[in-house]
């Protein structure tokens, strides 16, 4: 059994939103008992990722690493067609991805207790993002 939906974000700009509980609704939506969940978004300046949902200041501190990693404006860069964090957001969705798997068990996510599913915007702008989801079981 396969499922799949599209989810549209609009990101507030730079950081993260939260996207758990949409992803586990669109998991129990799919009637899969027992699977995998894929989620994947379609762009190359944002990632998707797992990580400390409970305190606030782990995706704070992200961003922190983050610019360490890839820099806005570095005169190095020649992509920058978007602006000074144009090449910085790519690479950002390098390091971080573009998608991952959680195991589904009884149509529900199996995440550890103090995991959720992110959105990482790497764009200073706001910006509108698809995400597509695949359940299979």
């Amino acid at each position: 059994m396969v499922y799949q939906q599209t989810i549209d974000v609009h990101s507030r700009g730079r950081g993260t939103l939260e996207i758990t509980a949409e992803v586990a609704r669109i998991v129990r939506l799919s009637g899969v008992e027992i699977g995998l969940a894929n989620v994947f978004v379609l762009h190359t300046s944002c990632s998707v990722i797992l990580t400390e949902n409970a305190d606030p200041s782990v995706r704070r501190d992200l961003e922190t690493l983050a610019a360490r990693w890839a820099p806005d404006g570095d005169p190095a860069y020649r992509h920058d067609m978007e602006g000074d964090d144009d090449m910085a957001a790519h690479g950002r969705n390098i390091v971080a991805g573009a998608g991952l798997s959680v195991p589904v068990a009884n149509r529900d996510l199996r995440l550890g207790t103090w995991q959720g599913i992110y959105l990482w915007e790497h764009r200073t702008s706001p910006h509108r993002r698809q995400i597509i989801v695949t359940v299979v079981g």
